[in-house]
């Protein structure tokens, strides 16, 4: 049964699913960052997901990060799937503007995360899920989920 991990949990807000992937906001101000978690139990790498799994977590992040690139006008694309933390399988997807405030630099370890206040997650959450209304098949996600 899949569970989301307990840092992923507390470090972020839910914001719906695709037909693999559940998909959270970063809870870091700073940066338009998203994560994709595969809903399969104890999956640590790509690699164990079967082919046609592997497949729709690209095709997944791929659509992601094409609307976020032009929702948000970014400069570059981050993607990664590191778990060196988190052990659970997850990609970031992680919108870099030439302004934001560790450019050029990775956003890991550069500056402490600055959460967002309700009104501004809210409001990058009804954008993303009007962006995404009509793709893959995404579904909201009770924030208990």
């Amino acid at each position: 049964m899949f569970v989301l991990d307990q840092r992923l949990l507390q470090d972020t807000l839910p914001v719906g699913d695709f037909p693999l992937c559940r998909l959270l906001l970063s809870n870091d101000a700073q940066y338009p960052w998203f994560i994709l978690v595969p809903r399969r139990a104890d999956i640590s790498e790509v690699f164990q997901l079967s082919d046609d799994e592997q497949l729709q977590l690209w095709k997944e992040t791929t659509a992601l990060s094409r609307m976020l690139q032009q929702l948000f006008h970014a400069d570059k694309m981050n993607i990664a799937a590191l778990g060196n933390v988190v052990s659970q399988l997850h990609m970031h997807v992680i919108v870099r503007l030439k302004s934001d405030v560790a450019w050029p630099a990775p956003v890991w370890g550069k500056h402490p995360g600055v959460p967002y206040t309700h009104e501004q997650a809210t409001g990058v959450i009804a954008q993303l899920k009007a962006a995404l209304a009509h793709d893959l098949s995404f579904v909201e996600v009770p924030r208990d989920a």
